[in-house]
């Protein structure tokens, strides 16, 4: 059945949870302000919210992020499929909210469903930090690396100031530094702004300003639904770097997130390799997240990856070309 009530699908997802937090309807809502469509189905263990992404001659493509939600998906796919062939969609791509059990293995009881095949391209991160905020704010610091509790209380002694804000235009231009001076990709302000708005108003969402003598030193926006908190998007500026206002700011996210009841804290996205061949090169690699490793692994998470994109096909010669342009895109 459908579910189109906003209030309703929240609802139904707050039954589970180790939901996660693309799959709130307020996710759909965002995505849909900004070149996406979606639709809610749920049975009575289960439930989704898939996103489309128009495609030139009344196609799309269809996305699945961190979901279904539930139990028994099996029962979901013959209404998903329905609704992708409604929409014309080329495939579907699906990348589940479910953790590799080892290096090799997937998860006990997970089994690709007929029809699906793993995908060349995956839209999240696979592999991520988890830092574990069970137990009080002196234990939680003492399963960090020494260094990184000394930056933080460094930061304190050195007179930076953490605080909430709602000043999107700030951030957005602290985004914009770091991502040039980091070479990675950063949203419109409108994009920030609408996240901040639909998130924050349910209070699932805050944003960070790290100051030192009113100076914005670093910023971070992190988000939060049942156990988990997120940090999906985090800047800092090109002055003063020795003040470690980042991980001031990135401590009073993880305070914030265990004052909300969670119990783990997503540090969202590292390079995607083992933690062996992650320590033997995070010193001297800078290129894609491995910049952002040496700082994340500080905070003693626990590595993680999930089992990665699988792909649904509706239109096999149109999927031919998508897998053609993405070779031909990452050459």
């Amino acid at each position: 059945m459908a579910a189109n009530s906003n209030q309703s699908w929240d609802s139904f997802v707050a039954q589970f949870p180790n939901s996660h937090i693309l799959q709130t309807a307020a996710w759909g809502d965002l995505k849909s302000h900004f070149g996406w469509e979606f639709a809610r189905i749920k049975i009575e263990q289960a439930g989704v919210q898939i996103l489309f992404k128009p495609l030139p001659l009344g196609f799309c493509w269809a996305y699945i992020p961190k979901g279904p939600v539930g139990e028994n998906w099996e029962q979901l796919w013959p209404l998903v499929d329905a609704e992708c062939k409604h929409r014309r969609a080329v495939f579907l791509k699906l990348e589940p909210n479910l953790w590799e059990a080892g290096p090799d293995d997937l998860p006990s009881g997970w089994q690709p469903v007929d029809g699906f095949r793993p995908s060349p391209h995956e839209i999240q991160p696979p592999r991520t930090l988890i830092v574990n905020l069970t137990g009080s704010e002196d234990e939680i610091l003492a399963r960090m690396k020494q260094k990184t509790r000394y930056n933080i209380r460094l930061a304190a002694r050195k007179g930076v100031v953490v605080r909430t804000s709602s000043d999107i235009a700030k951030f957005y231009q602290l985004m914009s530094i770091t991502g040039e001076r980091e070479t990675f990709g950063v949203h419109s302000q409108a994009y920030y702004q609408e996240a901040y708005d639909l998130f924050f108003h349910q209070g699932k969402c805050e944003l960070f300003f790290a100051e030192h003598e009113n100076n914005l030193l670093a910023a971070l926006m992190v988000f939060a639904t049942g156990k988990t908190a997120w940090y999906f998007y985090g800047a800092s500026s090109n002055q003063h770097r020795s003040l470690m206002a980042p991980y001031a700011v990135q401590w009073a996210a993880m305070q914030w997130a265990k004052n909300q009841g969670c119990t783990e804290y997503d540090l969202w996205g590292v390079p995607d390799a083992d933690r062996d061949t992650l320590e033997a090169n995070f010193t001297h690699r800078r290129d894609g997240l491995w910049g952002v490793y040496r700082f994340k692994r500080g905070f003693g998470g626990e590595l993680r990856r999930g089992i990665g994109a699988w792909d649904r096909v509706f239109n096999p010669i149109l999927y031919l070309l998508y897998r053609l342009w993405l070779k031909k895109s990452h050459s």
